[in-house]
């Protein structure tokens, strides 16, 4: 009996790091960001809410991240295993087999699409677009040029505006300037974390920072792209950008939400430091989530 339950115990913790794994792979906490960012355009849009739209946009955006990211994984196994951070991935700790790997990218790719298909073709058409550009276009380029964040922008830029296109089946003004909010804002974001972890990327001879060093003219670059994210995010204040406004409380929050993302840049900039870029980061994520909070909260009750 005692031998049958030490076998049940570790068939669970077997089944439970499975799990896990595979969470990792597609780096659970991250699609669902994306997701939520593709929900808060899908609110932007919609005149009238679809629950069954609402749960094949979720679920259609997370295979969509999920696979790109387990695409991802498989593709840089080899140089996972030279950085502190990636080791313990499930691919290269040899925990996972490359035909699982690869076996759930393509799985969550046909998935994924066929859910956001079910929606409206466009939609499906640009989360394909943004699964091939991030596997085939940015995934490689990372070792050969910094450009490769500009490239992986185009991807990280589509779920906000993704929810706008699954709404109303059309491609505007307005999901272009959703699409253009999250595409600046990436550069800040991105080039913290690559700031942070720079020693690392180097392990594996990515080449992430624009200079390809922690220095003046990186973070100036930093400071220009929160720059330009401020002043993207408060244009539908102007009436310019067809039906996606906002009101002028909810752009005085908004352009708030900026300088507090600049502020962090130019501390970055000041500083130079591993603690200065953490803390861009961490404000950097705020900035995007409250973001895009504002803009559904204001659509609600201001508007």
């Amino acid at each position: 009996m005692q031998g049958m339950h030490h076998i049940e115990k570790t068939h669970t913790l077997t089944v439970q790091q499975y799990i896990k794994d595979v969470l990792q792979l597609t780096k659970f906490r991250l699609s669902i960001s994306v997701v939520i960012s593709s929900i808060a355009g899908y609110f932007l849009a919609a005149e009238q809410v679809s629950s069954t739209n609402l749960l094949l946009l979720f679920f259609g955006g997370y295979a969509m991240v999920g696979a790109s990211n387990a695409f991802n994984q498989w593709i840089e196994k080899d140089l996972d295993k030279l950085m502190l951070r990636t080791q313990n991935r499930p691919l290269p700790s040899g925990r996972m087999k490359d035909a699982t790997a690869i076996f759930i990218g393509v799985l969550l790719t046909i998935m994924g699409l066929i859910s956001l298909a079910v929606i409206n073709e466009r939609t499906a058409y640009f989360g394909a677009f943004s699964i091939f550009v991030y596997t085939c276009i940015y995934t490689p380029l990372k070792r050969k040029t910094s450009l490769s964040v500009f490239v992986g922008a185009f991807p990280g830029a589509i779920p906000f505006m993704l929810g706008w296109v699954a709404a109303t089946g059309r491609f505007g003004i307005e999901p272009g300037v959703l699409f253009m909010i999250q595409f600046f804002w990436q550069f800040p974001h991105f080039w913290a974390i690559a700031w942070l972890l720079h020693e690392d990327y180097q392990r594996a001879g990515f080449k992430m920072l624009p200079t390809g060093a922690r220095d003046q003219a990186t973070a100036f670059q930093i400071v220009f792209y929160s720059l330009w994210t401020l002043i993207i995010s408060i244009l539908p204040v102007f009436k310019f950008t067809g039906l996606l406004t906002l009101s002028l409380p909810g752009a005085m929050a908004i352009f708030a939400l900026g300088l507090f993302l600049i502020y962090g840049a130019i501390q970055l900039m000041q500083q130079k430091t591993e603690a200065a870029a953490l803390k861009l980061m961490r404000i950097s994520i705020l900035h995007i989530s409250l973001l895009q909070l504002i803009y559904v909260l204001d659509k609600i009750f201001i508007q």
